[in-house]
């Protein structure tokens, strides 16, 4: 057998398979790189998404009682209230509601004579209500929320009202406004109430303040001083807000600077 007619056959066939796995490694590469630049769209587009969907939220809004089935007004029985007897009567309350609407704490104060029953009934549907999260610099944030429900009967008929603010003077005028609201995270260095030392306060008791504060219409802090505090002289309110920032206050939907007095409560660390 001539030799150079068979080493010429074995030459084609190894440049053929060359070729061929040429032809596959292109290919390969070919689908490595439109993977990749798939990839790299899904990322742009899920960061543009996420970009135009921040950019979309407002500056400021506050946490708001909402309308869905889990929202506080839609959850409190007036029916069941009137049945069991609750006369005319208010309670205020405070709520930390966190970035997704969920309500993280809640309480009751200041109720009027009287309001036992709707007090429970508040801190009853509290316990599992959502609300519309607030927002500041075009981001959800977790504020503390500050509320008034009040539950009168005209013509034996339950009327149910619950106003985001505690001010007397705008609760009497049933005014659209949402006093502002504490800010937990951020910008907002607030961390919490802070009970005197020991030193200041020798004895472990309960203790309240009424501290006043204007807020401008970015929710910064201008000014604050206690008006009223119980036990006195004990240092209850001193320096807790100094670089809190707040949702400000809202009227008739636009944001407005005000002045408003917060209750505070402290108790004595365990």
């Amino acid at each position: 057998m001539n030799p150079v007619p068979v080493a010429a056959e074995r030459n084609t066939r190894t440049v053929v398979a060359a070729s061929h796995s040429l032809r596959l490694q292109t290919f390969a590469d070919a689908i490595a790189f439109f993977s990749n630049m798939r990839r790299l769209v899904f990322l742009l587009v899920i960061g543009f998404a996420l970009k135009c969907s921040a950019e979309d939220l407002p500056l400021y809004r506050p946490a708001l009682i909402g309308k869905s089935p889990e929202a506080i007004i839609n959850r409190i029985d007036e029916k069941l209230l009137l049945k069991a007897g609750q006369k005319d009567a208010a309670v205020m309350f405070s709520a930390g509601v966190e970035k997704t609407g969920e309500l993280k704490w809640s309480g009751t104060y200041r109720g009027t004579p009287d309001s036992k029953l709707l007090e429970q009934e508040v801190l009853r549907v509290l316990a599992n209500a959502k609300m519309i999260p607030a927002v500041r610099d075009h981001q959800p944030i977790a504020v503390v929320f500050y509320g008034t429900v009040l539950f009168e009967v005209v013509d034996n008929k339950p009327r149910l009202r619950i106003f985001s603010n505690q001010e007397e003077s705008e609760l009497k005028k049933e005014n659209d406004f949402i006093g502002p609201q504490l800010c937990l995270g951020g910008e907002s260095k607030f961390s919490g109430l802070h009970y005197p030392s020991a030193e200041r306060a020798p004895l472990a008791v309960d203790g309240t303040v009424d501290l006043w504060v204007k807020i401008d219409a970015s929710g910064n802090l201008q000014e604050e001083k206690v008006v009223k505090e119980s036990p006195p002289l004990l240092g209850f309110g001193l320096d807790d807000f100094a670089n809190a920032k707040f949702i400000p206050a809202f009227r008739d939907g636009k944001p407005v600077s005000c002045e408003i007095t917060l209750p505070l409560y402290y108790k004595p660390e365990k």
